[in-house]
C-alpha cells in the first residue's frame, strides 16, 4: 500500500483550524504532512520565525485512516525570493526538516536549481509564471535531487488561479517530463484539502503520467524527506543489509573432504 504525504499544509494562527486541517488529511489518508511556514523575502528585515513545538499541536495525533499509526509532522520552510540576498542560509533554517525556495525571477530560478541547498522548489500558483522554464536548469535541479512542487488549493478558491495552477504546472512538466514533480494542497484550512487519488487524477490534467502521478504524492514525496534528512545531516544516509548467502555457496562444514587441499604440514585448506 502507498504511503501518501501532503508536504505544504499553510501554518496558522487558528489553532483550531490548523488541528481540525491535519486531522481532515489524517482522514483522507495521508500519512505524513509539513507544516508551511512562508517567509517573504521583499521584506526589509527577514524574520525566519521559529516552529511551533509539536506536542503544543496534539496530546494524541489523530491516526491516518486505514492505518494503525498516528500521521507524521513535519516542519518546512519555504522563502519566497524576488532578489539574490533574499535566501540566506542560517543557523535559523536547521529548524525545518524541510527546506523550499519559490524563486520569483528567471536569474533566481536558475540558482535555485543549480546551486541552492534546497529539497523543494516551489512555482507559481497564484499569478502568470513570470519567465519560461529551461531544460538546463530544470535538469541540473533533477540531477541534484531536487524536487519541483504545485500546489492547488489556490485554484480550488478561485477560478482565475485554477488558470494560472494548470497553465504553469502544464509548462514546467513540458520541460521536466514528469521527473521529480510533488503535488501539495497549499491548504490553509480543511475544506481545502483533496485526497490522494484525487490528486494523482488531478496530476493527469497536468501532464503527469498515471505512475508519475500517483508518485507526486507518494514515493516522490518520500524522496523528498530523505533529501532533507540528508541535506539536514550534511553527509548521507547509509543503509545497511545482509548478505543472503548465494545457492552456490556451502558452509565449509558441507565442502566434501576430496575437494579440500593439504598442506606440506598435513593440515587441509578449504
Amino acid at each position: 500500500m502507498s504511503v501518501f504525504m501532503d508536504l505544504n499544509i499553510t501554518a496558522g494562527t487558528d489553532k483550531a483550524k490548523f488541528q481540525s486541517t491535519i486531522e481532515t488529511a489524517a482522514h483522507l489518508g495521508y500519512s505524513t504532512v509539513a507544516i508551511n511556514y512562508v517567509v517573504e523575502g521583499q521584506k526589509k528585515k527577514q524574520l525566519i520565525p521559529t516552529p511551533q513545538p509539536l506536542a503544543e499541536l496534539f496530546e494524541t495525533f489523530p491516526t491516518v485512516q486505514g492505518k494503525s499509526r498516528p500521521i507524521k509532522v513535519l516542519n518546512r520552510l519555504t522563502v519566497v525570493a524576488t532578489d539574490a540576498s533574499h535566501f540566506r542560509p542560517t543557523n535559523e533554517y536547521k529548524n525545518f526538516d524541510l527546506l523550499a525556495v519559490h524563486p520569483k525571477t528567471d536569474k533566481l530560478f536558475h540558482a535555485a536549481c543549480m546551486n541552492y541547498d534546497v529539497d523543494i522548489i516551489c512555482i507559481s500558483a497564484t499569478e502568470p509564471q513570470s519567465f519560461h522554464f529551461k531544460r538546463s536548469p530544470v535538469n541540473g535541479a533533477i540531477e541534484r535531487g531536487v524536487f519541483f512542487e504545485i500546489s492547488y488549493s489556490a485554484g480550488i478558491r478561485d477560478p482565475t488561479m485554477k488558470k494560472y495552477t494548470i497553465t504553469n504546472a502544464v509548462n514546467l512538466i513540458s520541460v521536466c517530463k514528469g521527473k521529480n514533480v510533488i503535488v501539495a494542497s497549499g491548504a490553509e484550512a480543511p475544506l481545502n484539502l483533496r485526497g490522494p487519488y484525487d490528486i494523482a487524477n488531478l496530476g493527469l490534467i497536468f501532464g503527469l503520467s498515471e505512475g508519475d502521478s500517483k508518485a507526486a504524492v507518494s514515493t516522490n514525496c518520500r524522496s523528498v524527506v530523505l533529501h532533507g534528512e540528508t541535506r539536514g545531516t550534511a553527509l548521507g544516509i547509509i543503509h545497511t543489509m545482509k548478505r543472503p548467502k548465494l545457492p552456490t555457496e556451502q558452509p565449509e562444514e558441507e565442502i566434501p573432504a576430496a575437494k579440500k587441499a593439504k598442506t606440506d604440514d598435513g593440515s587441509l585448506i578449504v
